[in-house]
């Protein structure tokens, strides 16, 4: 390819580079006025290569040098300064991709900018030593690592050497300058890079957090729905088979669903905002009536000392998703219920003596998705949820929880049943 042709891409892939910039630059302005009416600080828009070109201005003494006539050998000296900007332009704008600035390309660029600078510090001294501070700042954008430290003290050393042949003692600040260059830039680009990463990580935090909302809310729903509208549909069954023969039963049922449709109201705005209220003894009463008008005989049984507000809320929400199962999957003609607390442990048991089918392989399209649930809450607040069919026949489900647990999750308590 010609050299007028690389000399066209390059420039090219400049402007592209800055159009870039400047609609990121954009985003920026807006970002950081949306940031500052919720009062955030916006980190700014990720550096670029023309964040380091204001730096090619400390060349401007060469340059007047050259234009003065006060430089031997003027076509060297320009064709040294158009060839160490153009590889500092090319190298600058590479250190902000971390494949390219590892690439080796960008490295020889480098080794040619030091050969350049050396070449022009010896030849003419001056103003030209000043490139060996370019070369640091060059140098602190492209590396990274434990390996900093020696080169910045290598490229000071070679800037010191370089420049004590023409200027003598004044090759000190020379040497200091390009290794502060070397070590600040790498420092504050560094430094950057570490704080965007730990913005993109927040960001992924609460993405994630947002998710794992959203299963919890609708993990809630299902629990909370699926069993009001289960007892709905059972007690609408049962009315409409005691309508013909028995009117006044058949209006009791009707009433239980009224009641039951009041109450799923309340406990979705409650659900709403993060309280639920009720009790154990509530939910084994609302199990007992739906299971009756199931035709599910029920059998209740409590035992042992009292609980704590978290496990009676954690317990409930077992009893109601084990009986809405049973009402919808089991073909079961009775249920027992079983809560027996010890001193630690608390277990309770719902068996039923019907199919014994798999809620996860429910019937009618029916997603099992309660239960699974159910065994992430009471695993989080230290206790165990068993299910599966039962070797006499049916289906069993078993919650285990400390009967006083020392500190549930906010994301348990604000998603279960409280007691009064």
């Amino acid at each position: 390819m010609p050299w007028w042709s690389r000399v066209s891409c390059q420039m090219n892939e400049w402007q592209s580079a800055r159009s870039e910039w400047r609609e990121e630059m954009g985003r920026y302005k807006a970002a950081q006025k949306d940031a500052w009416k919720d009062g955030e600080v916006h980190p700014g828009p990720p550096p670029t290569g023309f964040a380091l070109l204001p730096w090619l201005l400390m060349g401007l003494g060469c340059l007047s040098n050259l234009l003065q006539g006060q430089t031997p050998n003027p076509w060297v000296g320009g064709l040294g300064l158009l060839t160490f900007n153009s590889l500092y332009i090319y190298v600058v704008f590479r250190a902000f991709d971390p494949h390219k600035r590892a690439e080796i390309s960008t490295r020889v660029a480098l080794l040619l900018m030091a050969l350049v600078t050396c070449v022009l510090a010896i030849g003419y001294g001056g103003n030209w030593l000043l490139f060996f501070p370019l070369l640091g700042l060059a140098v602190g954008a492209i590396l990274r690592g434990p390996h900093l430290g020696r080169t910045g003290l290598a490229l000071s050393a070679l800037a010191g050497g370089v420049s004590g042949v023409r200027e003598g003692w004044d090759a000190v600040n020379i040497a200091y300058s390009t290794f502060l260059a070397t070590m600040v830039t790498a420092a504050i680009l560094s430094l950057s890079e570490a704080v965007r990463e730990l913005r993109a990580a927040r960001e992924e935090l609460a993405r994630r957090a947002v998710e794992k909302e959203r299963l919890r809310f609708s993990r809630d729903l299902h629990d909370l729905l699926g069993h009001t509208l289960s007892v709905i549909v059972v007690k609408s069954e049962a009315a409409r088979r005691l309508a013909p023969r028995d009117t006044d039963a058949a209006l009791a049922q009707i009433g239980d669903i009224e009641s039951v449709g009041r109450q799923a109201l309340t406990e979705i705005r409650e659900a709403v905002t993060g309280y639920r209220e009720g009790s154990l003894a509530t939910e084994l009463a609302r199990a007992d009536s739906a299971l009756s008008a199931a035709s599910v005989e029920p059998v209740v049984r409590q035992s042992g000392t009292p609980l704590a507000p978290q496990t009676e809320a954690l317990l409930g929400w077992v009893v109601r998703e084990a009986v809405t199962n049973v009402v919808r999957h089991s073909d079961a003609s009775r249920c027992e219920i079983t809560v027996d607390s010890a001193a630690e442990r608390v277990r309770l048991t719902v068996t039923d003596n019907g199919t014994g089918a798999k809620v996860t392989q429910p019937r009618q399209g029916i997603g099992g998705t309660g239960l699974k649930g159910l065994t992430e809450r009471l695993a989080t607040a230290g206790g165990s949820l068993r299910a599966g069919p039962s070797p006499r026949g049916g289906f069993t489900v078993k919650a285990e929880l400390p009967v006083e647990p020392a500190e549930l999750p906010d994301i348990v308590l604000a998603t279960a049943p409280r007691a009064r």
